[in-house]
């Protein structure tokens, strides 16, 4: 088993809309960076445990934990011309873009702030705390998941 980062906006796919949802599961789609695309298509496998991580807003941090219910995927989204993650360059033949299927396990006790974790020196190389990463998805390390979980 792999773990996982995954951000969303809250506006968009907060932990609560997952809840909601048919089977509390959701595509996770519009990831639309190469490196972020291929963690999701070469990396995530069924089963595989995820950090849910609300972000751009009030409260940035981790708010909740999911897991891959379904491999990696063709994202339609991005030839579908009335979605925001519409890509022109795409065709139902050419599409590189990717997604994978998330189910809800568990909302956190309380928030764990991005500010936290940036304050913690054990996670000084957590992918998510290094300055200039932006990426949507990214890999934590069991023993990076374990700390967090500690924070809870």
């Amino acid at each position: 088993m792999a773990y996982w980062l995954m951000k969303s906006e809250p506006s968009e796919l907060g932990i609560d809309d997952l809840v909601r949802r048919p089977k509390a599961t959701a595509a996770w789609d519009g990831v639309r960076n190469y490196q972020a695309r291929n963690y999701i298509r070469d990396g995530m496998k069924k089963s595989d445990q995820v950090f849910f991580y609300h972000s751009s807003c009030a409260e940035p941090g981790i708010v909740g934990i999911a897991r891959v219910v379904r491999e990696a995927y063709p994202d339609h989204t991005a030839l579908d011309t009335a979605s925001p993650y519409f890509d022109t360059r795409c065709t139902p033949e050419k599409n590189p873009w990717m997604m994978v299927d998330v189910k809800f396990v568990r909302k956190l006790k309380h928030v764990i702030g991005l500010a936290r974790l940036k304050a913690e020196p054990k996670l000084a190389d957590f992918a998510l705390v290094r300055r200039g990463n932006r990426l949507s998805v990214m890999p934590v390390t069991k023993a990076q998941w374990d700390f967090i979980l500690k924070l809870e």
